[in-house]
């Protein structure tokens, strides 16, 4: 049965967003018409200081039991309102918003058509909320621990500031070492510091930090659980060396038989199969390579083992599961470079002068060395000739990416000015569609390129990079002059676009939503860009999207405070819409349980129990039960019919 209402509706006009499109004194006058609204009005900006005054005022004057907000969408600003309704003595959970911003004005230029439909959309509303429940949110304690998935320059910068703030921090990294991409970078723009000088402090602390414990050559395996309370297992994978024994004498890569190519150094020079990854890695490790070791499965060498005085290398290590319990989760897993067996068309993957950026930063970190000169891979001649090729794979929808990955420009104009320093008389050749320079000094860095480096930019696409003899001829044209331009280069550079590290077990795991390109989404662009849909896991650095150093540092310490924040708390409070289930209805059938994408619904004793911590509101196990025995509170079937008919009436 409904309950007697006094409904209170408040129309905003959000400046020009809804009152450009909607005639809110018809709305207003309309919905005075209503039966159950007792009090209707309007305001420019309900979100304001007077306007939520006025709202707590008209509840406590007029006696309203309900109220409804017609504005903008429920993720802006419902919590705003709630909160009002709450000061003025409401339950917060009758409070409801009719989005007639996005659902309405932003979408209708007719202003007739748009009036009548912000009418029926709050005359939903009102169906809805007659028959809202008074709800009291869900308590639940915190544990005071932050897992960072990631140890590029995102995690470490997130793990240190939550470390540094007092609370403990569990980092994962799958790779031997954490560093990411940065460490391998040469030099970084637009201040030209060295990278490793930058980066490398910052990893020593966190392999000093009493607060972080750092699990590398690892793996998330699964995560369960909810906000404040998710329990973890992490997979330590063998790395065949003690890390506490080892005193990296090197003795083990001096007799080692096997030689494989470094993945650090982008395939450009080889390793052993028993390697440190880069003198600077953290953990100061060795690891063993499995899949190259000719020690393992089955045993045919062991002379690392032989010459390893303290004994540190252990050929019967297996894989470790460790368990730990987090209130927050940060995701900074990180980009890779789009594959180069999808840019056939520039020679990448046959022509061994063709490389792309990375590979190109390791050579110039090499650059100079009396050990390893730069050379091209093909012949190990110098480069006199260096073109290189913007937007390969980026702002293509039709062949490859459709975005731009942003960072490309910079750090091309870095790599034509670092090569021009050392070689003033080679040649550094630009290809681009344009220059985009978005970022502090940026600007300036790329105009003293144009003007102090000499390198020459040539506005067009490249159609063909081919091998003739010792050249690799690039084939282009110039669109300012409309010449066709052929350049006899001894090296091409690809600077290839930026994707989303392909790490789907987290999403999975975790339900993270992803966007069209698989970055992962934020919960608002503007107002909550650290933030997910998922309460405690948040997001920072290339996961979320292409970024610079400046910006990924920037994001991840924004991560980190939004988790401190969280795990500060001794218990959360836990949005109670969640499902309820009829125990008179439900038969145990269990379809709902296996539809459930958060695990909150457990099959005991032929019915279902609900765990509300867990519980998101989805609502997809209410569409699955043939009973009808499960309902989100306060989004009720009942309610759905009767927004149904107010929306028609």
């Amino acid at each position: 049965m409904e309950k007697e209402s006094k409904i209170g509706v408040f129309v905003c006009h959000c400046g020009f967003n809804i009152a450009e499109t909607v005639d809110i004194d018809k709305v207003v006058e309309e919905i005075k018409k209503t039966g159950d609204v007792s009090y209707c009005t309007d305001y420019e900006f309900f979100c304001s200081d007077p306007g939520q005054k006025e709202i707590e005022r008209a509840v406590k004057e007029e006696g309203l039991t309900d109220v409804i907000v017609a504005c903008c969408t429920p993720t802006m600003h419902e919590s705003t309102f709630r909160e009002a309704v709450a000061r003025a003595g409401l339950n917060p959970y009758r409070c409801e918003i009719a989005n007639i911003r996005e659902q309405c004005s932003w979408v209708h230029p007719d202003k007739k058509k748009a009036t009548a439909k912000a009418i029926r959309i709050i005359k939903s509303i009102i169906g809805k909320v007659k028959l809202n429940e008074s709800l009291t949110s869900l308590k639940t304690p915190v544990t005071d621990k932050v897992l960072i998935v990631g140890g590029g320059i995102a995690g470490i910068q997130a793990a240190l500031d939550v470390a540094d703030s007092g609370h403990e921090v569990v980092l994962v990294e799958k790779e031997p070492s954490i560093g990411g991409h940065m460490i391998q970078l040469s030099k970084v723009f637009p201040t030209l510091d060295c990278a490793q000088c930058i980066l490398t402090p910052k990893m020593v602390d966190i392999d000093r930090n009493q607060n972080i414990s750092l699990y590398a050559y690892s793996e998330v395996e699964d995560i369960s659980g909810y906000v404040g309370n998710f329990k973890v297992k992490i997979k330590k994978k063998p790395r065949f060396v003690d890390e506490e024994l080892c005193t990296l004498c090197d003795k083990c890569t001096e007799v080692c038989p096997v030689t494989v190519t470094k993945e650090f150094e982008r395939g450009l020079n080889l390793r052993k199969a028993i390697y440190i990854p880069f003198s600077q890695a953290i953990p100061s490790t060795y690891t063993l390579d499995e899949n190259a070791c000719l020690g393992l499965a089955p045993q045919r060498c062991d002379e690392c083992v032989k010459v390893c005085e303290p004994n540190a290398i252990n050929l019967d290590m297996k894989p470790e599961i460790v368990e730990e319990e987090v209130g927050a989760i940060v995701v900074a897993t990180g980009y890779e470079l789009y594959a180069k067996e999808n840019l056939a068309e520039y020679g990448y993957g046959e022509n061994l002068d063709v490389l792309d950026g990375l590979q190109f930063e390791r050579m110039l970190f090499q650059m100079g060395s009396a050990a390893i000169p730069f050379r091209r891979p093909s012949d190990g001649k110098t480069p006199k000739d260096v073109v290189w090729v913007q937007c390969a794979g980026s702002r293509d929808p039709e062949m490859h990416l459709p975005y731009c990955s942003k960072i490309c420009c910079m750090y091309t104009a870095k790599q034509a000015k670092l090569f021009k320093g050392i070689f003033p008389d080679a040649n550094a050749y630009v290809f681009y569609i344009d220059v985009r320079t978005a970022g502090k000094d940026y600007e300036e860095f790329y105009q003293q390129v144009l003007e102090e480096s000499e390198v020459i930019y040539l506005r067009g696409k490249v159609s063909k990079i081919f091998k003739e003899g010792d050249k690799t001829m690039v084939w282009g044209a110039d669109t300012l002059t409309g010449k066709k331009i052929e350049v006899a280069a001894d090296l091409v550079v690809l600077a290839t676009g930026i994707i989303p590290s392909p790490d789907d077990k987290i999403v999975k795991m975790l339900n993270l939503p992803q966007g069209p390109n698989k970055f992962l989404k934020e919960a608002h662009p503007k107002l909550r860009p650290v933030e997910t849909t998922i309460p405690g896991v948040y997001i920072a650095g290339m996961i979320q999207g292409p970024k610079d150093i400046p910006e990924t540092v920037a994001q991840a310490s924004g991560a980190a405070s939004k988790a401190i924040g969280l795990v500060s708390s001794p218990e959360l409070e836990h949005d109670p819409t969640v499902v309820r289930v009829d125990k008179e209805l439900c038969d145990g059938c269990g379809i709902c349980v296996d539809e459930c994408p958060f695990d909150a619904l457990k099959l005991t004793s032929n019915t279902v129990n609900v765990n509300d911590a867990l519980c998101n509101g989805c609502g997809i196990c209410t569409v699955s039960c043939p009973k009808d025995a499960l309902q989100i509170k306060n989004f009720t079937a009942k309610q759905m019919m009767n927004m149904i008919e107010g929306g028609l009436s």
